[in-house]
């Protein structure tokens, strides 16, 4: 069976096909992922712009092109953070589905945490102890803390990136007081994360995909790192290596950012406020360890339906 995945986020619309059998295999057909900034504007003010929907639509039906050249038998489609949150968000998959016929389903945080987290534990081999789990989105952010008994904690912020973003406007390069800034907004909101983590006591930080994927191919870039491939699904990352990728990327300007080895187009705004994120995270919580999962929401929807076919117990 072929199935296609659309994932419908925030800043970027990605699809994944894949084909699976009845011995619990399946194989990556074809991948691709646009840039929509879906939020641009007026993430923060409840609607989705005149241009982002149409944006947004255009990537669908772009993404629905390349469906059609695999003989998919299903097409699964979700949406995040911008669409579910916005006045408009029923308007814009009714759209969807007049001009594609795809259905998209609006899932709320707790539905997207749980797919980010069974997408995570398909790429990376859970241990004994915790890990956070921590998918940087435009529109939210989802944590979850689990081990290798399953999953123990999850949540969503509505604190994205592109809200961050929008909200604060910082200057180009970001300052000390800006980023101070930010951090205590971060602190403000995320209390129940910290709440948790006191509970559970993570020791390693998981980065799901995104963000997390652009920081592996700066180190490959910048610092000689691990490519990027894609037979490979987790990668463990050098602290002290993160640590000054985040240095670079945080005091640069745009201009400096366009010139960063390994940093893709769709996250030169937005990588300045992921690296204030993922410091965030590492200092408030002591955590030494890093790794990162290529898989996110996509995989872990795809992973769902065929436990949900009964394909897999």
């Amino acid at each position: 069976m072929r199935l296609a995945v659309i994932d419908c986020g925030t800043n970027t619309f990605n699809l994944l096909i894949v084909d699976f059998d009845n011995q619990k295999k399946y194989n990556k057909v074809f991948n691709s992922r646009i840039a929509v900034k879906l939020g641009q504007g007026s993430i923060n003010k409840g609607f989705i712009g005149e241009e982002p929907f149409k944006r947004g639509i255009n990537a669908i039906k772009d993404l629905n092109v390349e469906i059609q050249k695999f003989n998919v038998s299903k097409i699964l489609a979700f949406a995040t953070s911008a669409i579910r949150d916005a006045d408009n968000g029923k308007e814009f998959v009714n759209e969807v589905k007049r001009q594609t016929g795809i259905d998209v389903e609006i899932i709320d945080g707790n539905r997207e945490a749980e797919l980010i987290y069974l997408g995570n534990k398909e790429a990376v081999t859970l241990t004994d102890s915790v890990s956070l789990i921590m998918d940087i989105g435009g529109g939210s952010n989802e944590f979850i803390l689990a081990n290798n008994k399953g999953l123990l904690w999850k949540h969503s912020f509505p604190i994205g990136a592109a809200r961050i973003l929008e909200k604060f406007s910082p200057s180009d390069p970001i300052t000390n007081i800006e980023i101070a800034d930010i951090k205590e907004y971060m602190k403000s909101q995320m209390y129940p994360l910290f709440d948790a983590a006191k509970e559970f006591m993570p020791l390693e930080l998981i980065g799901s995909s995104g963000a997390f994927d652009s920081i592996v191919e700066i180190i490959n870039g910048e610092l000689n790192g691990e490519p990027l491939i894609d037979s490979k699904t987790c990668y463990d990352i050098n602290m002290l290596d993160y640590l000054h990728i985040s240095r670079l990327i945080k005091y640069s300007t745009l201009a400096e950012r366009k010139n960063i080895k390994g940093l893709v187009s769709m996250r030169f705004d937005m990588i300045v406020i992921s690296c204030l994120m993922i410091d965030y995270i590492i200092k408030s919580l002591n955590i030494p360890k890093m790794r990162v999962s290529t898989y996110s929401l996509k995989e872990g929807a795809l992973i769902d339906h065929i436990i949900q076919s009964g394909k897999i117990k």
